[in-house]
């Protein structure tokens, strides 16, 4: 029998606080600065189902910034979705945004014979794309390509999740080419937890489990980034860590427990890499998953593993899942921080910053707790994949034009084209089919690969020296969804950094469906692809 997953108080109390703190006329609200961090709220499945009522909503903060935010009807906001292996997902959602004005009307049309909702695009549609699932890319299900939702409008998503979905962190949010990342900047984020992990990794079970979704925004004011002025600024739960004070949030931790984080990068644009210091120290990181994926365990060959890390480069919609011990009362000073990237020369200013301050005390606050060991491990969703035969390969590359006004994902031979929903896909294979796919980077700026649908095992991480970046070795023969290949130095006697990764189509999936650059600006200004998995004959 697995154990209730407890909701504190304090996160009760917290809830409460953000729908009050900009008044109730405020569809969007955010913390202040310097507040304490707490799990987001959460809905929870039952009897294999979980219905979720979802408004899309925006509003104006203090800085003139334009927020966007998904709510229930009870106005919590970015619920986390728990939901085991197996279970449906119906999230139906209504568009209250106000309808653009004729002039703001961007008219993007896509073929009618393949339109999922409204046939036609403006600056106020949405649409909910569920990130790292491997579910289905068909209508009503984890579509991008086609599904739009206008103001006023309320569509049924209807997701059902395999019975071999690994267990852990995913995430939810509008994916509507040409204005994905104003969408994720403005906040419309959250959860998607897939239950079990206890199951593959007992060393979690009854932890006290915290929820963290890092997002980034506008600058306020929007000064011209470089040293020590950030492209973007980060929030933390939405406790915001803004330019120029950055002041840190507060987590609050009994003093030398162990806890169960499990932490997001829900940017749009601001790659992360992530450190626990206690009096300056990096502290161990008890690796348990990356990208809902426990460490070590889902090629069938064994349960999850635990890998001992002291940092970690998270991309644009990576996750990660540790174990942290928290600070003894000798430790004087405590900080959950990212340290400065180096993006290239036309990269963005992504900078350090310590997102909270960590107190350690007689109680933690905001934390719900992980259940006990209560059930099978289940099957592995990707069985001997780094083993079985590969039926094909392949060679893409990112590149961009000369102004950096236009973004291409490219496979090699065929001609630069940036993204268009009426685009014939890039690639098409077969169900059944595992593939090798090699990536490279031509451009001088980090770009962030993800495919839908799929996650793919990385197989090798080359040239990356050339620049002074160094390949993340955590990574290395794991399961993922997200891989950053990091800038080119622009010396024609230097290769192009590049990836090589394991891509399985044995499963279910099949139709059309995205890869892309996860720096979401990129994204948008043409930096995608369709591929084409036809059904096995």
């Amino acid at each position: 029998m697995k154990t209730a997953r407890s909701f504190s108080l304090v996160t009760l109390m917290l809830a409460f606080a953000h729908a009050s703190a900009f008044g109730q006329s405020n569809p969007c609200p955010r913390f202040s600065a310097g507040g304490v961090v707490a799990n987001p709220p959460s809905l929870h499945s039952q009897s294999g189902s979980l219905t979720v009522n979802l408004s899309y909503n925006t509003a104006t903060d203090a800085e003139e910034r334009t927020l966007y935010c998904f709510t229930t009807a009870e106005g919590v906001e970015s619920p986390t979705l728990y939901i085991h292996p197996g279970d449906r997902l119906t999230v139906n959602v209504k568009n209250n945004l106000p309808a653009p004005a004729p002039a703001e009307d961007m008219q993007m049309s896509t073929n009618a014979a393949l339109a999922c909702g409204a046939a036609t695009m403006n600056t106020a549609s949405v649409n909910v794309h569920f990130h790292g699932t491997n579910t289905s890319p068909t209508c009503h299900s984890d579509e991008v390509i086609h599904t739009l939702i206008n103001s006023g409008e309320t569509f049924t998503y209807n997701v059902t999740f395999p019975a071999n979905e690994p267990p852990g962190l995913y995430w939810y949010h509008p994916h509507v080419h040409g204005i994905s990342e104003a969408a994720v900047l403005g906040g419309a984020s959250g959860a998607i937890m897939v239950e079990g992990i206890e199951n593959l990794q007992p060393a979690v079970a009854g932890l006290p489990e915290r929820i963290l979704l890092i997002r980034d925004q506008n600058v306020a004011g929007d000064p011209t980034p470089g040293g020590p002025v950030p492209s973007w600024d980060v929030t933390l739960n939405y406790v915001p860590i803004p330019y120029p004070a950055l002041t840190p949030a507060v987590i609050r931790m009994a003093s030398g427990r162990r806890e169960f984080w499990r932490v997001a990068n829900a940017c749009a644009d601001t790659i992360l890499n992530l450190q626990v210091l206690y009096d300056g120290v990096p502290q161990t990181l008890q690796l348990v998953s990356l990208d809902g994926v426990p460490v070590g365990s889902q090629d069938g060959t064994h349960p999850g593993g635990i890998v001992p890390i002291t940092g970690l480069l998270l991309p644009p919609g990576s996750r990660m899942e540790f174990i942290l011990t928290a600070p003894s009362s000798a430790v004087k000073s405590a900080q959950f921080m990212t340290r400065a990237i180096n993006t290239g020369p036309d990269g963005d200013n992504d900078t350090a910053r310590t997102l909270a301050t960590i107190v350690a005390g007689a109680t933690s606050d905001g934390t719900s707790t992980v259940p006990g060991i209560g059930g099978p491990q289940g099957q592995p969703l990707f069985p001997d994949l780094a083993t079985i035969p590969i039926t094909g390969q392949r060679r893409l590359y990112f590149s961009e034009n000369s102004d950096q006004t236009v973004f291409y994902i490219t496979v090699d031979g065929q001609t630069p084209t940036p993204f268009s929903g009426d685009n014939p896909p890039s690639i098409v294979t077969t169900q059944g089919s595992v593939e090798d796919w090699t990536i490279e980077n031509r451009a001088m700026e980090n770009h962030e690969f993800h495919i839908h649908q799929v996650h793919f095992l990385v197989l090798s991480q080359d040239n990356f020296q050339i620049n002074g970046s160094q390949p993340v070795p955590v990574i290395q023969d794991q399961f993922v969804d997200m891989i950053q290949i990091p800038y080119w130095d622009g010396n024609p006697a230097h290769p192009y950094p590049s990836v090589k990764l394991r891509l399985d189509f044995r499963g279910h999936i099949s139709g059309d469906f995205v890869y892309h650059c996860h720096i979401l600006n990129h994204e948008d200004q043409g930096m995608m692809a369709i591929m084409r998995v036809l059904p096995a004959k």
